[in-house]
């Protein structure tokens, strides 16, 4: 039986968080939701407040993970990087988007990725 989307997208979280904080990076927040947009992970590295989008797949058949973040998608994540920063008043935080990109076998070692600065 295969594992459900969510299921294999909620371990590819977990993953990210802990591939950052090895990088020594804080976790602020996680699944961040305003309106209808959504930041899957706030982080920061003391320089940057980071807005992080995990792609999570069981393969790269069909592409790999981050080929799947869309100008839609990089909008979404915009809109609820605004919301957040607004909401806590660090509007002269510098930000950035990044995205972390994780191929998780079945078999065992997933292949991590990480894009800084992605997109603007």
């Amino acid at each position: 039986m295969s594992e459900s989307s969510k299921s294999i997208g909620n371990r590819g979280e977990d993953l990210a968080v802990t591939y950052l904080k090895e990088k020594g990076w804080i976790i602020l927040d996680r699944n961040y939701s305003f309106e209808r947009a959504e930041v899957d992970i706030v982080a920061t590295d003391t320089r940057w407040i980071i807005f992080v989008e995990v792609k999570t797949r069981s393969n790269s058949y069909f592409g790999h993970p981050e080929e799947f973040v869309t100008p839609a998608k990089e909008a979404n994540l915009k809109k609820a990087a605004e919301a957040w920063i607004y909401e806590r008043k660090m509007e002269t935080a510098i930000v950035r988007f990044d995205i972390i990109s994780i191929i998780d076998y079945y078999s065992g070692s997933p292949e991590i990725t990480h894009f800084e600065d992605a997109f603007r």
